[in-house]
C-alpha cells in the first residue's frame, strides 16, 4: 500500500525504549511484515518493532505515538531510567527519487516497503547510539583500575566490580552481533533489488557499517581489558593463597619441632 497523497511530508521516529521487546501475539490484520514486525496504523501511519528494543513510528500524531508506546510498556525488558535514545528523519513524498541528505529522504512513493528500509536504518542508528554510550561507560569504569595499577602497582581489590565489567562487556558484544546485526540488510532489500539504492544511501548517511565496525573494535578492547583485569586479580588472589599456605606449613613445622623438643626435654 502506498500513500495516495503525493507532495506530503512524513516524520519517521525511532525510539530505543528498552533492551528487548516481546513481540509474541502482537500480530494484527494490518501486519505487512513479520521481521521486523510492522503494521499500519490509521490512515497513513506505520509502526515497526525490533527485538533489540527499538520501535519506529511513521505518520502518527503525538497522541497516537503515546498510545502505541503505552501499549508496549508491559512488553519491554530493562526500560531506561532516563530519557530514551531517539532519532528521526523527514520523508518528502513525491519530491524526488530515493535521495537522502541531512536527515531528509526524498522519494516518489512511500509505501510499506520503503518504510521498512527507512525504519531498519533508523532502528540500527538508535541502537548503535545506545551501545556506543554503554561502551564509553565501561571504558570509563575500567580506567580507574588501570590507573591504580600503573601508579601504585596494586592489583584490583574489588573482584565483584571487575567481574561485573567483564559481564557488561560480553553482554554488549552479544547485543551488537546477535541482535542489531549492523551489516545485515533487511529481507525486503533482497526481495526487491530496486530498494537497494535507497538502503545504501540511508546506511551511508547514518554511517551504519562504519559505526558498527568501530563499535566492534572498541568492544574487543573493552572485553580484553576487562578479562586481563580479572586475570590479574585472580593471579593476585592465587599469590596470597600460596603465601598463606606457606605460612601455615611453616607454622606447622615450627609447632612440630617445638613438640619434639618439648618431649625430649621431658625425658
Amino acid at each position: 500500500m502506498n500513500d495516495k497523497a503525493q507532495g506530503r511530508t512524513i516524520k519517521v521516529r525511532a525510539l530505543a525504549i528498552g533492551d528487548r521487546i516481546d513481540k509474541a501475539g502482537l500480530e494484527r490484520p494490518d501486519t505487512f511484515s513479520t521481521a521486523p514486525l510492522a503494521f499500519r496504523f490509521g490512515a497513513n501511519g506505520r509502526v515497526a518493532l525490533y527485538r533489540f528494543g527499538v520501535v519506529v513510528l511513521a505518520g502518527l500524531t503525538a497522541d497516537e505515538e503515546a498510545g502505541i508506546l503505552a501499549s508496549l510498556k508491559s512488553r519491554v525488558a530493562e526500560q531506561p531510567d532516563s530519557a530514551v535514545d531517539e532519532d528521526e528523519i523527514v520523508v518528502n513524498v513525491g519530491a524526488g527519487d530515493d535521495k537522502v541528505s541531512s536527515g531528509v529522504v526524498n522519494v516518489q512513493k512511500f509505501g510499506d516497503e520503503r518504510f521498512i528500509v527507512v525504519a531498519d536504518t533508523l532502528a540500527k542508528s538508535v541502537a548503535l547510539a545506545r551501545n556506543e554510550r554503554s561502551v564509553n561507560a565501561v571504558f570509563e569504569a575500567v580506567e580507574p583500575f588501570a590507573a591504580d595499577m600503573a601508579s601504585a602497582g596494586r592489583t584490583p581489590s574489588d573482584r565483584k566490580a571487575v567481574l561485573k565489567l567483564v559481564g557488561e562487556a560480553i553482554l554488549l558484544q552479544h547485543r551488537l552481533t546477535a541482535r542489531i546485526a549492523g551489516y545485515e540488510k533487511p529481507k525486503i532489500v533482497w526481495e526487491k533489488p530496486e530498494l537497494e539504492r535507497l538502503y545504501d544511501r540511508l546506511t551511508d548517511e547514518y554511517e551504519i557499517e562504519d559505526r558498527t565496525e568501530t563499535l566492534e573494535g572498541k568492544l574487543e578492547v573493552v572485553v580484553e581489558n576487562a578479562r586481563m583485569l580479572a586475570e590479574v586479580l585472580d593471579a593476585g588472589r592465587a599469590g596470597r593463597i600460596e603465601l598463606w599456605i606457606t605460612i601455615l606449613i611453616a607454622l606447622e613445622v615450627v609447632l612440630s619441632g617445638w613438640g619434639i623438643i618439648a618431649s625430649l626435654l621431658e625425658r
